[in-house]
């Protein structure tokens, strides 16, 4: 179960502060989930400050506080926030790449669909781009009268670990991240930026219908898929965390060479699992 303190509107939980480290001329902004913190994306946002990249990792707005808050916000504060941080990073960088799980993949995907020379490179892990649950067409209804409901919450195979966030969903937010997803499909094609997709085999917040309409609709020629076959939705946090930051810290490094050098072929990390069909 997240961890969900009494605290009032405004306070902050254990964990969601964001996170920021001046490194390198490449940036990665890294970009939490829906009724998350930035605690789930800490590992990947210190593994890329630890490799010498320049790293932001905000708390998006309603976030980390009272689910209520939440329900106070629209994607539109979410995606602003997200591109407030990468025209920040922009500001001191040469180059820019977009790390998101979850709901952060989505916007990382709309930013690279939107704003296209802002964006290097994508790092997805378990993007959601549909909704599972068929009653999510009823959630513009349901959410003017019901304020929130049970959350699937913690989603991680790890015994032990949980994730930092809302322990609820608040509907009028939900209502509205349904908004957001019905933008992101539709532009899919317009993604033309590098793309290295983490999917989870066994994701019980997620079908796999987004991650293969990532897989078949981005217009990138550059794709890269892997599957994880240890971890269920919050990878970041789970057995396949410390796998999800290696080798996407090594893909943006090949990104780099390539960059400066285009006759350099990518190397292949050298792991035991590099993906396939699960």
């Amino acid at each position: 179960m997240f961890d969900t303190p009494a605290l009032g509107s405004g306070a902050l939980m254990p964990g969601a502060q964001p996170f920021r480290h001046d490194g390198g001329p490449v940036g990665v902004v890294c970009c939490h989930g829906f009724t998350g913190t930035p605690a789930s994306m800490l590992p990947v946002a210190e593994g890329f400050a630890a490799a010498g990249y320049s790293v932001e990792l905000p708390r998006l707005p309603g976030h980390g506080t009272r689910w209520q808050d939440l329900n106070a916000t629209r994607w539109t504060d979410w995606y602003a926030e997200l591109r407030r941080a990468v025209a920040g990073m922009l500001a001191r960088c040469e180059r820019v790449y977009l790390a998101g799980l979850s709901m952060g993949g989505a916007l990382c995907l709309r930013a690279a669909a939107d704003r296209p020379d802002d964006v290097a490179g994508l790092v997805l892990i378990n993007p959601v781009v549909l909704l599972r649950q068929r009653a999510s067409v009823l959630l513009p209804i349901v959410s003017r009268v019901v304020p929130s409901l049970s959350a699937v919450t913690g989603d991680i195979k790890k015994p032990g670990v949980t994730e930092t966030g809302y322990a609820v969903t608040p509907l009028r937010a939900a209502a509205s991240l349904r908004a957001l997803l019905r933008v992101v499909r539709a532009d899919l094609p317009a993604v033309t930026a590098p793309t290295l997709l983490f999917r989870s085999a066994v994701d019980h917040v997620l079908s796999d219908v987004s991650a293969h309409a990532v897989l078949d609709e981005i217009a990138s020629t550059d794709l890269t898929d892997r599957v994880l076959t240890e971890s269920y939705h919050v990878a970041t946090l789970d057995y396949d965390g410390p796998r999800i930051v290696a080798e996407a810290v090594h893909w943006v490094r090949e990104h780099e060479r390539r960059s400066t050098d285009p006759g350099v072929t990518a190397a292949e990390p050298e792991f035991a699992s590099t993906g396939g069909a699960p």
